[in-house]
């Protein structure tokens, strides 16, 4: 799924926290319906010349924070944003800790991927197991790599997926009683 930030804000120049609020509830409204499999939803920033951090707070990230409350199989992702935009978002998630994931597209697919924000040098190993991976579980990284984290339990393992998967980093499949993580995109 694909939103257009520039239609969805009326125009190249997306400023204010009321606009934002607007904003955020069409997302809403667009993505209302559950869909039954794990969907990237591409926050098309292409378009857009500013976006201000009023804004993006009140529109991005309320999105991503109401989407992944509600353990939906949407994620969202911010695509072809310029370094205009980028900054003002690591900005923002600089004072309020957090992370994006973000692409660019290439005629329509995504070519490209990376995170907007910083992870804690144990999150950054572990995202970067699961994109490796592309699908693993907390026992699997526990069986790998207990000597070289002194992680003897699968539980701290668990804490550090459960978290990406908070933040729509990765995605949780759940399958029976045990959780399974995946990459979001893969190939790129």
């Amino acid at each position: 799924m694909i939103l257009n930030m520039a239609e969805l804000g009326g125009g190249e120049v997306l400023s204010g926290a009321t606009s934002g609020r607007t904003v955020f509830a069409e997302m809403l409204k667009l993505t209302a319906a559950e869909p039954p499999v794990i969907t990237p939803v591409l926050l098309n920033f292409a378009w857009v010349g500013v976006a201000t951090s009023s804004f993006l707070r009140e529109s991005v990230l309320a999105f991503r924070d109401a989407i992944r409350s509600r353990r939906s199989n949407y994620y969202p992702v911010v695509a072809n944003a310029n370094p205009d935009v980028r900054e003002e978002l690591e900005e923002l998630l600089h004072r309020r800790g957090g992370v994006l994931m973000a692409c660019t597209t290439q005629d329509g697919e995504v070519a490209e991927t990376s995170l907007i924000g910083e992870l804690d040098p144990k999150q950054r190993l572990t995202f970067d197991l699961v994109q490796q991976r592309r699908e693993t579980d907390a026992g699997e990284l526990m069986r790998e790599f207990a000597g070289s984290e002194r992680v003897k339990s699968p539980t701290a393992w668990n804490n550090r997926l459960t978290n990406l998967a908070s933040l729509g980093l990765v995605a949780e499949v759940s399958q029976g009683r045990s959780k399974r993580y995946k990459a979001l995109f893969t190939g790129v």
